[in-house]
């Protein structure tokens, strides 16, 4: 049973637990026993607005948009990029004809420009700011603002010390003296300090550690920098790789690359003018009988780079050791056997002369090449060879090098007669021949031995068509065949104006994690209570999350604090719990 009553315009219940509480509470019994569901206000556009703003800028979310941004990142060391590998994405699609066009779809191949990268991307950079800017305004506020008053009762703190001073002359001086004397030792000690002095009692509150609140923004705001100049830096971020011979120059324009991949605000405009050849290059190998033999030791990529109006400047390019030109930074990502072929037709003219880019299979440097004669010749022809630095035979009686210096060099081509397949302006990589519209006349099933040459020999080719040359390029006089074939270096031109800037933030962030995870926040007080002849001393100290040496300093604080006193002391009384 309930009574209710009137009281102050509201209808007062009493349930049968005796608690009077209005008719409008949680707890009310309704006196003509309707329901007592509590119906939440309708919210609204703007309110459901304000509400997604909030969950948005929390800064759990924004530790969940981080994390789905590192999971989101994943695919792209996992498949080929388009940015940085095209040749893999060709060779991927090539390999996986069934799969590749699906991860094409969902944006696979360009994970960093996807619109599902992106929108994580843009989701916490909106994330971020919404969590630092109020934050940063409530921390400028807090920074301005005097420390809290002293509690009234300090003994309710779990870090406490009390002293019992006797004094012989004025109470009250020596109080207000010995929290003097603390607010000095307190303000050394980097605390802000502000006195609070009451009747019958003399106190002194301070604080210290906003600089990990500080270090804490700090962190956030380096994110958000990062964030920005990932975005617009990479806008102005290029990569392209050239394949260069040795003795081969390049010229840094869009038409020397052979495969460039520029940022949104890049054009053939805003390339720095410069040039580089590639004069020599030189690879040390372990010597057969020793341990690792036939293992590369080092690659050197020697260089000549020149600016406009410049005089020429050497340089060397080694793995992991790129060198600087004009901003770009140039990598080695390969290096190879370029044979150097010359070919003629039947009344002796030269129809092709080139040096061409063998890629190795195996760590022994056997190579796979392609020459193309696409004019000069009755048919366009297609060879297909391997190239062997030392060349051995097998059991099977397959070729194969078991070095990877020029001890034993030899040029094995295959030869089709046919359409190239190039004439329709199709696009086909150099380093791939497809025969399926051509006919094999050396090599295979053709009833024609494929060619087998050895620097400066010269071959007939099938069906009278003319003569093929594997040129020697060694030195005049040099003996063997060290230098008789060129070698190749596959390099890597990179513009990052992004890169300082994030390495910058980067280390601002740590700098800033560093300090909000090891600079203690807490609050310190000191109060002075005259008694008669005595005076009271209490010390307490108070900390803004984990601080397991917040007792230690309490101590600290109380015994050079002591130290400092000119009037004798009792012995402390301990803590007061």
């Amino acid at each position: 049973m309930s009574n209710s009553r009137s009281d102050r315009g509201k209808t007062v219940t009493e349930p049968a637990d005796g608690v009077l509480r209005p008719s409008d509470h949680a707890d009310s019994v309704v006196a003509d026993g309707a329901g007592d569901d509590i119906v939440q206000p309708r919210l609204g556009v703007v309110g459901w607005a304000r509400w997604g703003w909030r969950q948005l800028t929390s800064m759990r979310t924004a530790l969940v948009l981080l994390l789905l941004l590192a999971i989101a990142a994943v695919p792209g060391s996992l498949v080929p990029q388009r940015t940085a590998d095209p040749n893999g994405v060709t060779q991927y699609f090539t390999d996986n004809p069934d799969l590749a066009p699906v991860l094409d779809k969902l944006s696979l191949f360009d994970v960093y420009s996807s619109p599902w990268f992106s929108a994580i991307y843009l989701l916490l950079f909106i994330s971020l700011i919404g969590c630092v800017l109020p934050r940063t305004k409530h921390h400028w506020k807090a920074l301005r603002s005097q420390p809290p008053r002293t509690p009234a009762r300090l003994s309710r703190l779990d870090d406490h010390r009390t002293r019992r001073l006797t004094v012989a002359g004025d109470a009250d001086a020596v109080a207000a003296a010995a929290v003097d004397s603390a607010a000095a030792q307190l303000r050394k000690s980097g605390y802000r300090v502000a006195r609070y002095d009451g009747r019958g009692t003399y106190s002194v509150s301070a604080e210290r550690g906003y600089l990990r609140e500080t270090g804490n923004l700090v962190f956030h705001a380096a994110l958000v920098g990062v964030l920005i100049a990932v975005g617009v830096g990479g806008g102005f971020t290029y990569t392209g790789q050239r394949v260069l011979v040795e003795g081969q120059a390049f010229a840094n324009s869009l038409l020397d690359y052979s495969s460039f991949n520029p940022g949104r605000f890049v054009g053939g405009d805003t390339l720095t003018p410069y040039s580089m050849t590639l004069d020599a290059f030189d690879v040390a190998y372990v010597p057969p009988g020793q341990p690792g033999s036939g293992q590369a030791g080092d690659f050197v990529a020697h260089m000549t780079t020149r600016a406009p109006g410049g005089e020429p400047e050497n340089g060397e390019v080694r793995v992991n050791h790129p060198l600087d030109v004009q901003g770009d930074r140039v990598y080695l990502l390969g290096n190879g056997y370029a044979p150097t072929v010359t070919i003629r037709d039947a009344e002796g003219r030269e129809v092709f002369h080139d040096s061409v880019a063998f890629l190795p299979q195996d760590a022994n440097m056997t190579s796979l090449g392609v020459i193309k004669v696409a004019d000069g010749l009755p048919q366009q022809l297609g060879l297909l060879g391997f190239f062997y630095p030392t060349m051995d035979v097998l059991p099977s009686g397959a070729l194969t090098s078991t070095y990877g210096a020029l001890e034993y060099p030899v040029l094995t081509l295959r030869v089709y007669e046919g359409d190239l397949g190039i004439d329709d302006g199709t696009p086909r990589s150099v380093y791939t021949l497809d025969p399926s519209g051509m006919t094999q006349i050396a090599g295979g099933d053709s009833g024609t031995p494929a060619l087998q040459l050895m620097p400066g020999e010269t071959q007939d080719l099938p069906n009278g068509l003319g003569t093929i040359t594997f040129e020697n390029e060694a030195p005049a006089g040099a003996s063997g065949y060290d230098g008789s074939v060129k070698r190749f270096a596959s390099l890597s031109i990179h513009r990052d104006l992004a890169g300082p800037w994030v390495l910058a933030f980067a280390l601002l962030a740590l700098f800033g994690l560093m300090t909000a995870l090891f600079v203690p926040r807490r609050r310190m007080w000191v109060k002075a209570t005259p008694q008669g002849d005595a005076v009271v001393i209490e010390y307490a100290g108070l900390a803004r999350g984990e601080d397991p040496t917040l007792g230690a300093a309490v101590g600290q604080l109380a015994e050079k604090h002591a130290s400092s006193l000119p009037t004798p002391r009792h012995p402390d009384t301990g803590k007061v719990d």
